[in-house]
């Protein structure tokens, strides 16, 4: 369906817990205080969201966390939300670290694609970024996730102009590499963005054959350019310094469930309260649902306020909205 500003809606981002096994620095370095898990949205609600959401016009949705991975449910609800009529890709946010032991249940399930999240390849400042990770768990899982045949990106918060090693993965594997500005949400209000227009430009410098990809690579904001040689494509999501609000295709799911318009703003639609009120039916629940879901929808905002810092209404940790 359409918002309030004509811009089509075909795009959830779902997220399945607000726990993680990782402590990056921008997003939950200290913790989080976790949710009590009758809090929660159940698996059967979330597949129930996801119905009433195909519905309204809904064709692709993201899997996030948390660490989506932590769930033991992941594997079910993706094959839920492929059997779904009208859902027509179901894709995976990880930081890897589980990656590779459900790397065969992912496949089994019917996934799409799996972005990893993966900011270095140092191992010292990666521990540093995460709170104790190692990343030769994530490199492993990238590799064995684009040796499966698995659509495989790479997710890297945009911290410094020194990427290279990161772009290594797009040249040998059949993966794309995508910088990510960081976000004035949470802890990232501590963190001054990169501009992601810097980065563009050091690579060029570096290949200045690189080239704009013509070719789709997904359904979400991010801009390509193809290296000539590389199996994989490079790619930029750029909130900040490159608004792309006018072409915002998405709204997201907390795992308490909220339906959240914009990343900008706090106002959310409680859709668990409809999904648990024991006076409603179960048709009463599913009507409800939607006319929910699409009274939101139409009040989309036209824009994000992320240039604007004192207009950002938004307090929760990434990990709570769903990343």
């Amino acid at each position: 369906m359409k918002d309030g500003y004509g811009r089509e809606i075909n795009y959830i981002r779902i997220s399945l817990t607000d726990r993680c096994n990782l402590r990056c620095v921008y997003c939950m370095p200290d913790g989080v205080q976790l949710l009590p898990r009758e809090e929660i949205l159940r698996e059967s609600e979330i597949l129930r969201i996801a119905q009433a959401a195909a519905a309204l016009g809904i064709r692709h949705v993201k899997v996030t966390g948390g660490e989506p991975l932590v769930r033991r449910c992941c594997r079910n609800v993706i094959r839920g939300l492929k059997q779904i009529p009208g859902i027509e890709t179901v894709t995976l946010t990880t930081n890897g670290i589980l990656l590779q032991e459900r790397l065969a249940d992912l496949k089994e399930s019917g996934i799409d694609g799996i972005n990893i999240s993966l900011d270095t390849t140092d191992p010292d400042l990666y521990r540093d970024l995460t709170g104790g990770g190692d990343v030769a768990i994530v490199t492993d899982a990238i590799r064995s996730c684009a040796d499966s045949g698995i659509r495989t990106k790479i997710n890297a918060v945009a911290m410094s102009l020194e990427n290279e090693p990161l772009l290594e993965f797009a040249r040998d594997l059949p993966v794309d590499v995508r910088f990510i500005e960081i976000m004035p949400i949470g802890y990232g209000k501590q963190f001054k963005p990169v501009d992601n227009r810097r980065i563009l430009q050091a690579i060029r410098e570096k290949h200045p054959d690189m080239v704009p990809e013509e070719t789709a690579r997904g359904y979400g904001p991010a801009v390509y350019y193809r290296i000539p040689g590389y199996r994989g494509a490079v790619g930029f999501i750029s909130a900040i310094h490159g608004k792309f609000c006018g072409t915002c295709n998405r709204v997201r799911l907390t795992s308490m469930g909220y339906l959240k318009t914009c990343l900008c703003y706090e106002d959310g639609t409680d859709l668990r309260r409809i999904l648990r009120d024991a006076a409603l039916s179960e048709e009463e629940k599913d009507r409800i649902l939607q006319e929910a879901m699409r009274e939101a929808i139409l009040k989309k905002p036209e824009a994000h306020c992320f240039d604007e810092p004192q207009s950002i209404t938004e307090n929760h940790l990434m990990a709570s909205i769903g990343g």
